[in-house]
Parts: C-alpha cells; structure tokens; sequence
C-alpha cells in the first residue's frame, strides 16, 4: 500500500490497469476509514466539543492518500472515491480496448472528468455519491457536462442509498443520447 500512496502523491490522479489495482485502493480507503473509527471510538466527553473536532478539527485522512483531513470531508471523499473505483470495475469489464482508466474523482485539476480512459477520447465518466440522483442538481449537472464531451463512450455512476438506485444497474430512464447513467452498489467493493 506504500506503492500506492507514493505513486498517488506524485500527482491528484491515480491509474487502474486491473481489478487487483482497484482492489488495492479499496484497501487504501478501509485504512483510512479504520483510523478514523478508532479516534471515534476513544472519543468521550461534551457531544458539541465531539462534532466541533469532527468539524474543524484534522481528525481524518485522506482515503487515497493519507493526509489529514477534518472528518466531513474524509466521509466526502471517502464516497467520492468508492463511487469512482466500482465505476472503474464496470469500465474495465466494458472497454478492455481502454489501456486502463485514470481517476481522479471531486475536485481535480488534473483532468477534466472524474475518470477518462487512458486511450485518448475512448471513454469519459462523472462519479458521485449522494442521498439521492438528484440532491444538489448533481445529476442534471453531471449530464451537461457529458452532453459537450466528445468521448465515443460517455457514462455518469452514482451511490445512492435509496431503494430503487441501491444495486449496480443501469437506468435509461435518466439518460440522454450517448450517455448512459448507472446505480452503483458500493458494498459490492469489499
């Protein structure tokens, strides 16, 4: 796992060639989830002060990385790359032709969507977890974005724990010309 954190440091992408390299940084996640869990668990005392910390406070870690983080947003990305990470199994699984997929889900100055694959203008994906398709106009957004994209293959995945999005499927019912929309089940990551 210090391969993985070394090489994602280089740089706010990270390459997946394979599931076992997806499988890898789904252990980078659950680390950074374990030691969040254990500060939680020590944690007693005025409940205010307790969420101030998980607030303000660098309580957290980066899922990828490692880095300190405050606790909303490890939560955040934590999602954020779970959802990127099973997206890209169902992208290997669909475009062996790829060479691979780069990740870079959230906020990234890298690339221009949240995964791309690594044959240039093959294939072009938005990744995102929320409590619904639609909070925050997510996934009207996400379809603007993919409508001007030029990629052969153009997708948006979502997490969403509502019972109609909650497996792995696909749904046309959201989709636009070229672009299809995907339920991600993220417990289907372990």
């Amino acid at each position: 796992m210090e391969r993985l954190r070394a090489r994602t440091l280089l740089r706010d992408a990270i390459t997946i060639h394979t599931l076992e390299d997806i499988r890898d940084h789904v252990q980078e996640v659950r680390e950074a989830a374990r030691k969040a869990h254990e500060w939680i668990a020590q944690q007693s005392g005025d409940p205010i002060e307790f969420l101030k910390s998980v607030k303000f406070e660098k309580k957290g870690y980066h899922p990828v990385t490692h880095h300190p983080l405050n606790l909303i947003e490890q939560v955040n990305q934590t999602w954020t790359y779970l959802v990127a990470l099973k997206a890209t199994e169902i992208l290997l699984e669909r475009h062996s032709d790829a060479g691979g997929f780069t990740l870079a889900p959230g906020a990234s100055a890298s690339q221009e969507l949240d995964i791309m694959s690594i044959r240039c203008g093959l294939v072009g994906a938005e990744t995102f977890a929320a409590t619904s398709p639609r909070s925050n106009g997510k996934l009207v957004k996400d379809m603007g974005k993919m409508e001007n994209r030029s990629e052969k293959y153009r997708y948006i995945f979502f997490a969403c724990p509502q019972d109609r999005y909650k497996e792995t499927q696909r749904h046309s019912i959201h989709e636009k010309p070229g672009i299809e929309v995907w339920s991600l089940d993220i417990a289907e990551s372990r």
